[in-house]
């Protein structure tokens, strides 16, 4: 038996630890340990969770551990799982029973999926991709290394999103575009052609933001 433990105890790791007691390998393949988290007050207020075991940076991996990372941010995603790596952690996969995975699709490790998301046919996800609920992704789609994909966002058939990329509550990326690497997408935005590395685009259709 594998003792789980979610980087991050704030709002989302609630929710991931929440899919965690769902999956098909709660109390079979693991059980839940507890968190990681630097603000050890993040779960005062809060009932019937496991506790707060320490930091990233302090923990000492034990025999058994494994992880996943539930931080909503992709920089300080990839931060963090890099530093458990570093230390020779190793990551599961949390996949809700109600997503459908459809023939010949590739799934890469610590990917975590939530419910009524459907991933199309031929497919292929990178390491450490979240995509939260309702979420579609249609054929033959690329979806790269450290990606999060948020409810209700959908991709097009051979649509590519680059590693890093982020997509918004309802984005919408059309068949056959691009985005490239770091870039992300708005709420409610429909990206209609391909996206620079590291540009946020927003809008009906969807246009390069300036800061």
């Amino acid at each position: 038996m594998k003792n789980l433990i979610i980087i991050g105890a704030r709002g989302y790791g609630r929710e991931v630890y929440n899919l965690a007691l769902q999956c098909e390998g709660y109390e079979k393949d693991y059980v839940v340990k507890g968190f990681l988290d630097d603000k050890a007050d993040a779960l005062v207020g809060f009932e019937g969770y496991p506790e707060i075991i320490g930091t990233v940076e302090d923990y000492v991996i034990e025999e058994n551990d494994v992880f996943c990372c539930a931080l909503g941010s992709v920089k300080w995603k990839k931060h963090y799982i890099e530093l458990i790596i570093a230390k020779g952690g190793k990551f599961i996969n949390l996949i809700h029973p109600t997503v459908i995975i459809h023939t010949n699709v590739k799934l890469g490790t610590g990917l975590i999926c939530f419910m009524y998301s459907n991933i199309s046919n031929d497919s292929v996800l990178g390491d450490f991709v979240t995509i939260q609920g309702f979420v579609a992704i249609g054929h033959d789609s690329k979806i790269g290394k450290w990606c999060h994909l948020n409810a209700y966002s959908f991709t097009g058939g051979y649509a590519i999103l680059e590693d890093e990329v982020c997509l918004n509550t309802r984005a919408t990326v059309l068949p056959n575009v691009i985005i490239r690497k770091g870039a992300t997408v708005g709420a409610a935005s429909l990206v209609i052609k391909n996206v620079k590395e590291n540009t946020t685009v927003f809008g009906v259709p969807a246009r390069k933001m300036e800061f």
